[in-house]
């Protein structure tokens, strides 16, 4: 005779607080560079733990067979995290040789690589990579198209289509950022771009223009990165700049308004940018200057306050030229820290912790920053996060 075992309710809840604990004391968190190391070194992504005070141990670099071109535009990121619940992959392109490659963060082995079509390819400034949806777009910008790429199981990847994209002025595609079923792209000649990509495959929303900002300061500045908040009412980019410029479309009605144009003598150029996970703060990558510069968002109207900025980042000129991608420590509130990657002849990736009271904040470089990156050329970082059990 079979016996009933029943379970009381606070019973259900300790089993799940402690199924809970033992899932978040597997989990590893990693920032992960893709190396773009040019023929003839073989490149591949390393990847440096975050240990609970946000400081960075390497663990391993998975070597992706191809090669990179070491270098490139600052707002195509070249190595991407995916996470659907049953697998947890990290993405890099390989620019010199045109692939694409998957790596398992839970074993940090390849799990498989695609290219696009034969006419695909980015050699000159690097493949872009982006994913929403199940689905990973690759900007190429030799052949100025968006590789269309369906995520599989075992972080492999299935080409599916291109679609061909071109600036106003024959700019190439740069930067691309998505929420739901828009994508929105920039390109090197000022022009801004959205795509409704509700079936997989990019199609234009016929809102191509060139930016307020480009068409004020005469193609001065143009927009580089993009964030689009997570309700998709606004579309924000980073300028490449003298100075620092932020654009801020309203994408409400479903396709890129006129930008409003935020300028500032703070830093030298505003080529990456980065949204806190509460989207009450939009940190600035002083991309040809020594600095990041926090920017408190109304993300109501899209208005943006001068918050605070950072010192000098230790190393410029010495170790490093530019400063390029950045990812946040934390996934909750204001992100808590910043790591940015430095590129140049001994690549690093700087610590900047941010703390806020109010109407102030402060930004300040970690004492044990920079942590340096021997096998990198490093313009693109990623954090991803593996749960093992």
């Amino acid at each position: 005779m079979q016996k009933t075992i029943t379970y009381s309710s606070s019973s259900i809840l300790l089993i799940t607080v402690l199924l809970s604990a033992a899932c978040l004391r597997g989990q590893t968190r990693y920032v992960a560079t893709n190396d773009d190391s040019a023929f003839p070194f073989p490149t591949g992504v390393s990847f440096y733990s975050i240990e609970s005070t946000g400081a960075l141990t390497f663990q391993r670099q998975v070597l992706t067979g191809g090669f990179g071109i070491g270098g490139g535009y600052f707002g195509a990121n070249r190595v991407v995290a995916a996470s659907d619940g049953s697998q947890s992959c990290v993405y890099a392109s390989e620019a010199g040789d045109g692939q694409i490659v998957g790596i398992s963060v839970e074993t940090l082995t390849v799990g498989g690589s695609a290219t696009g079509s034969s006419t695909d390819a980015g050699t000159s400034n690097g493949i872009g990579l982006l994913v929403e949806n199940g689905y990973l777009y690759a900007s190429f910008t030799d052949s100025n198209t968006i590789g269309t790429f369906k995520i599989e199981s075992g972080c492999s990847l299935m080409f599916i289509d291109d679609t061909g994209v071109k600036g106003l002025d024959g700019g190439v595609i740069n930067a691309m950022a998505a929420q739901g079923h828009i994508l929105v792209a920039s390109f090197t000649d000022g022009s801004i771009e959205s795509f409704d990509i509700s079936d997989g495959t990019p199609a234009s929303n016929g809102d191509e223009q060139i930016s307020s900002g480009a068409a004020r300061f005469a193609f001065a500045t143009y927009p580089n990165q993009v964030e689009i908040t997570k309700d998709g009412h606004f579309a924000i980019f980073g300028d490449t700049s003298t100075s620092t410029v932020v654009e801020i479309s309203d994408l409400s009605s479903g396709t890129l308004s006129k930008t409003v144009v935020y300028s500032s003598n703070r830093g030298i150029s505003s080529s990456t940018i980065k949204l806190s996970p509460d989207e009450s703060v939009l940190y600035v990558v002083n991309t040809q200057g020594d600095s990041v510069t926090a920017y408190f968002l109304n993300n109501s109207t899209g208005a943006l306050t001068y918050g605070c900025k950072s010192g000098p980042i230790r190393g410029q000129s010495a170790s490093w030229s530019y400063l390029a991608n950045a990812r946040l420590r934390d996934q909750t509130g204001s992100g808590g820290a910043l790591y940015v990657a430095e590129f140049g002849s001994s690549p690093g990736i700087a610590l900047i912790n941010f703390t806020v009271s109010g109407n102030s904040c402060t930004l300040q470089e970690s004492v044990s920053s920079p942590y340096l990156d021997t096998n990198s050329s490093l313009l693109s970082i990623e954090t991803a996060s593996s749960a093992s059990f």
